[in-house]
């Protein structure tokens, strides 16, 4: 505190009021300016942030390169064979060609009844079960027409090949071939099927295929049906707008005679699955209707007229699919006709499970079609009798025949296929091609002589129709190891440049340093003579190798001129360069936090640690948030240094903070280490299952409220989840009040005022909607259903306009003027400059900047008095919220976009999301005390400085909480409802829902990136009185400064933030380039597609996402900077006049 004398006359206070209001100017004045600069240009210490987002935005476009160029080579999808069969190309048994379509059919008609996910448990009916759960016993007719009727239905397991996503089980069993792996991500942007299919075939054959239900079919069969009736798909929380649409025109369509074949997709209890999952009273209520529609069909079938009922795919315990479970792959088929359909009752010879691909082959033969070009399915031969059996009711090609023409099929596929592509290994395709010559030889030989067929023929055409799909499923993963090896090259490059960047972002940050005008201009070159070389030899452009050499050519420069200005920089400071950088030395490089990254990144190569990362982060993230303490007490930090009586008082050296100081902050970081261990306990209750994990149980707040039925459970997650929301708010205003961010009129204030109260209470009111059953209030319905359309758009309207006006007015500093010293009392007031404002005058003293005080010191004690009457009514000055100017905009933004995140998660994450910030909380406290410690001995290196530790922690905390939100790196973990979240009726494009898919599946991610910078300015806002040495720590003998202290050193404040945004790259970018890593070597490994192709996907999809955001949180800090500089603009000419 400044000594002042006491006054001995008005006059006297008048003057010392003018005088510190004169004291303040001047020193608005120096810290306004650069030493280096004249008096005209005020704006010269602003940040130099021109420098900062370039170099960022350059190392996120070289990741994003060589994740690009990776992909491409790893997940490429099979070669198209773009062919169709004839009528003349598959031929029947016998030397002479023929006509095959010419032929008699053994159906005319059919009819397929496609209920999506219509899983075989749900088929199946078991008489003995007298409590059977909603989704059991509830489809009797499928069992009971089996088994009273043998020889004209069969019920079946139908396994679809993964992935299990409607599009490619279309796909599947309209083709009859196998998708790959990258085939899942073209379900929400459907295109037409080029490939020969099933609906070509019919159409090109004259018949004619009315379709109704799931609009899907449509955008994979443009212009293909002779009559269809399309029902919006999307939304999965309508259950019935598809299946009534069919029943409207089902039974009317079937009494006509203007169709041949009928398709009708049914899509209730798919989306009964989503919504509600399979144990469910509506569940029960919708199967119980596909078992009426099943009955009513069956009714009106004629003797011609095949009927199939059919799943797509199956679902798992929380009604979601995608991924390769069982459960999801498991679906059932129904064949039915009222003639007789198969030659016998069933036989041991039945098939325990039918491959969806088998349809394809078995429908062509049946309607008297060729079978499609590229179908490698198999013809399911119970429904065709024994070669020579043909007589009676059941005609129509015997079973050696129809493996004939099968066979005959897929061996001309295999041929195309492998003069094209090239990938079938040649010992594989020879031994193919001499396996199908000589059951060809046999087979014909025996027409020929007119003798029946070995026995075995038949056992042998099936085992060579296996092979030829097996040979395909292995081949179809097919790799180019050039690409993949140039993105493991860009991104290893990449990870060097971005730790370069945060050893040297001090130099680098320099007006002379070596900036990017020459990696960018050798990207340019670089690209265009690889283009230009593509053209020249290939006649086409190649994107993917353009970008990646420019890539590549920018990297490589970027490096050497590093280095070299590095060198040049030592030299002319008149040391020894090294020979080898000192950032790349092993004591540099094996420190306990990058040890912690290393071990994380070595864990993904494991599927098993994959398979269980949610506890191992949690356990990395807990074995580094304990080191930090034990390192400080190793180092004698975390306790007051002790008076050794033996030693002369001379030889001790002078106590940098107090004793109670150092006590003080000690228990600030246990009990923040104490928090971050219990959230982390806590956290482990929101985990979601993987299908190998076994017995793991999802959490039970993962479930949406609406399908809770016991009503006191809900009512219980209801009030924690309120609660939970309340305490978000109440903690995020309880933090800007204390600060003294909430006293001005800005847009940023307004926000924290009205706009997050306000968004909460929305949030609360559209999760009690959402949780009220539609059948609970009847006369209320429609308003329920306009509330459940509207509070959620109103909260991305108030989540908008609050994240715009931050934007737009960043500023919390409030200046108050008061009335000149006539109006005081007789003794001298406190300084008038405040930082930031408390609660009471004490904490007031706290948050002050002390240079204001100590120039208008020395203007007192340097007699600097003189002055006149004239100037007795000037105010003084008082600013609120200064200390924490760069802090409360962004802490505010952070968690306003929480709330918005947490609206498109279930209603019980509110209880993960308030864990999220205690958690993030508690690291930046843990960050803040350690740094004030580490000021003890002198080992803080200075400047603006994050260590690797508290970088390391945030990471890893970002993917601990993508686990603890309920999320996986699996496809049918992804919480496709958050596209319906404000959009009930579903959407007209793919662009939004997928956003909303995005934004809530990397929801932690982007929360932890756009918080990043707080790293940099909670220990800051957490700065100690009177400490020295480090960044937190000012002169000897100081008051706090806070985050002004960054406006006395711009180029430090740009190097600081330039490092730690590049610091957290590398973290993000090494796991990565890890995931990377893994799925190149473990490229033929029996998990690869279920483990480690799933990993690989979300952690590039979660690298681009944080790299989005941690650019968005930066560009605020710069935003702010901008706005503190136009403000201290402002204030100097109004104080002047």
């Amino acid at each position: 505190m400044v000594s002042r004398r006491k006054p001995s006359s008005v006059n006297f206070r008048r003057v010392h009021c003018t005088l510190e209001f004169l004291a303040v100017t001047s020193y608005l004045i120096s810290l306004y300016r650069s030493p280096n600069e004249e008096d005209e240009n005020p704006t010269a210490t602003r940040m130099k942030r021109l420098p900062v987002l370039p170099l960022l935005l350059w190392v996120c476009a070289v990741y994003s390169v060589g994740i690009y160029l990776f992909v491409g080579g790893f997940l490429l999808v099979r070669l198209e064979v773009n062919r169709t069969s004839t009528c003349r190309d598959v031929l029947q048994p016998g030397e002479e060609p023929g006509d095959f379509c010419g032929v008699q059919p053994r159906f005319r008609r059919a009819v397929l009844l496609i209920i999506d996910a219509l899983k075989i448990d749900f088929a199946r009916f078991d008489p003995n079960n007298t409590e059977p759960r909603p989704y059991e016993n509830k489809l009797p007719v499928l069992e009971e027409t089996a088994s009273t009727r043998p020889s004209h239905g069969r019920l079946y397991p139908f396994r679809a090949d993964p992935p299990t996503t409607t599009m490619q089980r279309i796909k599947g069993f309209t083709t009859g071939s196998l998708p790959t792996f990258v085939d899942v991500g073209n379900n929400f942007a459907s295109s037409a099927i080029l490939e020969d299919n099933l609906i070509h075939q019919f159409g090109q054959e004259g018949k004619r295929v009315v379709f109704m239900g799931d609009d899907t079919w449509e955008s994979l069969f443009p212009k293909k049906f002779y009559r269809s009736l399309p029902f919006p798909s999307f939304n999965v929380k309508d259950l019935h707008t598809v299946d009534n649409g069919i029943l409207q025109h089902l039974y009317t369509t079937m009494v006509g005679d203007d169709w041949d074949v009928l398709v009708a997709h049914f899509l209730g209890v798919d989306h009964c699955g989503h919504r509600f999952g399979p144990d469910h009273p509506a569940m029960a209520d919708k199967l119980t209707q596909m078992d009426g529609v099943i009955r009513s069909v069956i009714d009106r079938l004629q003797n011609d007229t095949l009927l199939v009922v059919m799943g797509d795919h199956g679902m798992t315990d929380t009604g979601d699919h995608g991924g390769e479970s069982q459960k999801e792959t498991d679906a059932a088929i129904f064949l039915y006709s009222p003639s007789p359909l198969f030659p016998g009752p069933p036989s041991q010879r039945e098939p325990d499970v039918v491959p969806q691909t088998d349809l394809v082959p078995t429908l062509a033969l049946l309607l008297g079609v060729p079978i499609p070009y590229s179908s490698v399915g198999q013809v399911l031969l119970p429904l065709f009798p024994p070669h020579g059996q043909k007589e009676g009711a059941v005609g129509g090609l015997s079973q050696l025949e129809a493996l004939w023409i099968n066979a005959k099929q897929v061996n001309r596929f295999l041929e195309t296929y492998s003069g094209m592509a090239k990938d079938i290994p040649p010992e594989n395709l020879s031994q193919l091609k001499n396996e199908f010559a000589h059951l060809s030889s046999e087979y014909l030989s025996s027409i020929r002589e007119g003798r029946p067929p070995s026995p075995e023929l038949a056992s042998l055409l099936q085992a060579y129709l296996t092979s030829v799909r097996d040979t395909c499923r292995a081949t179809w993963a097919r790799f180019n190891p050039l690409k993949m090896a140039g993105g493991l090259a860009i991104l290893a490059l990449a990870c060097l440049v971005c730790f370069i960047l945060s050893e040297l972002s001090s130099v680098l940050i320099m007006e002379s340093g070596p900036g990017l005008k020459v990696p960018v201009a050798a990207a340019l070159t670089g690209g265009t003579c690889v283009a230009a070389c593509q053209l020249l030899t290939q006649g086409y452009i190649e994107l993917a190798w353009c970008v990646a050499a420019a890539a590549l050519s920018s990297e490589l420069l970027f490096l050497r001129r590093a280095h070299q200005f590095r060198t040049s920089v030592v030299a002319k400071n008149g040391t020894k360069a090294p020979k080898s950088a000192s950032w790349l030395t092993p004591s540099r490089l094996l420190t306990p936090p990058l040890l912690v990254l290393l071990l994380r990144c070595a864990s993904l190569l494991s599927d098993s640690y994959v398979i269980a990362e949610g506890r191992v982060v949690t356990f990395l993230v807990f074995s580094l948030g304990l080191y930090i303490p034990f390192h400080l007490n190793w180092d004698g930090l975390l306790l007051p240094p002790s008076h050794d009586p033996l030693k002369p008082a001379g030889l001790l050296p002078s106590p940098v903070l107090s004793p109670s100081t150092v006590r003080k902050e000690s228990s600030t970081l246990l009990t923040c280490v104490g928090f971050l261990v219990g959230s982390l306990y806590l956290s482990l209750n929101f985990h979601g299952c993987r299908e190998e994990q076994g017995s793991c149980q999802p959490s039970p707040f993962l479930a949406p409220l609406s399908r809770m039925q016991n009503s006191q459970l809900k009512n219980l997650h209801y009030i924690l989840s309120v609660f939970s929301l309340g305490l978000w708010t109440y903690l995020l205003r309880r933090c800007l009040r204390h600060y003294g961010n909430l006293n001005s009129s800005g847009g940023t204030v307004f926000t924290a005022r009205f706009i997050l109260p306000l968004l909460s209470v929305c949030l609360g009111l559209h999760w009690a909607v959402s949780a009220t059953p539609e059948d609970s209030f009847r006369n209320l319905g429609q308003l329920i259903s306009l509330a459940q359309l509207a509070l959620p758009r109103a909260a991305f309207c108030l989540l908008g306009l609050g994240l715009f006006l931050i934007w737009l007015d960043p500023l919390t500093v409030f200046v108050k003027t008061r009335a000149s010293a006539l109006a005081r009392g007789s003794s001298l007031p406190p300084p008038r400059y405040r930082a930031s404002t408390g609660i009471s005058p004490q904490a007031e003293l706290h948050h002050l900047i002390p240079q204001l005080y100590q120039r208008m010191r020395r203007s007192l004690d340097d007699g600097e008095l003189s002055g006149g009457g004239e100037v007795d009514s000037r105010p003084a000055v008082e600013a609120y919220g200064l200390g924490t100017v760069y802090s409360a905009p962004l802490l505010l933004f952070c968690g306003l976009l929480g709330l918005g995140l947490l609206l498109l998660h279930p209603e019980g994450m509110a209880l993960s999301f308030l864990l999220l910030l205690l958690e993030m909380g508690a690291v930046l406290y843990i960050h803040a005390s350690s740094t004030t410690l580490s000021c003890l001995n002198g080992t803080y290196p200075g400047g603006f400085y994050v260590p690797w530790t508290p970088v390391v922690l945030w990471s890893l905390a970002a993917t601990q909480f993508f686990h603890a939100t309920g999320h996986l790196p699996t496809f049918p973990s992804i919480q496709w409802g958050a596209a319906f979240v404000g959009f009930p009726d579903g959407h007209t494009g793919t662009v939004l829902p997928a956003s909303l898919v995005t934004l809530n599946t990397f929801a932690s991610h982007i929360l932890f990136a756009v918080g990043c910078p707080l790293l940099l300015f909670w220990p800051l806002v957490c700065e100690v009185r009177g400490s020295k040495g480090g960044r937190a720590c000012g002169e000897e003998g100081e008051d706090a400064v806070m985050e002004m202290r960054l406006r006395e050193n711009p180029q430090q404040f740009s190097s600081a933030l330039l490092q730690l945004s590049t610091r957290y790259l590398f973290i993000l970018g090494a796991q990565v380039f890890a995931s990377v890593c893994a799925a190149a070597i473990l490229r033929r490994h029996l998990m690869v597609w279920k483990v480690f192709a799933p990993k690989l996907m979300f952690e590039a999809s979660g690298f681009l996402v944080s790299s989005v955001f941690l650019l968005i949180g930066v560009t605020l800090v710069l935003r702010v900077d901008v706005a503190v500089g136009r403000w201290f603009k402002r204030l100097i000419p109004d104080a002047s006049r």
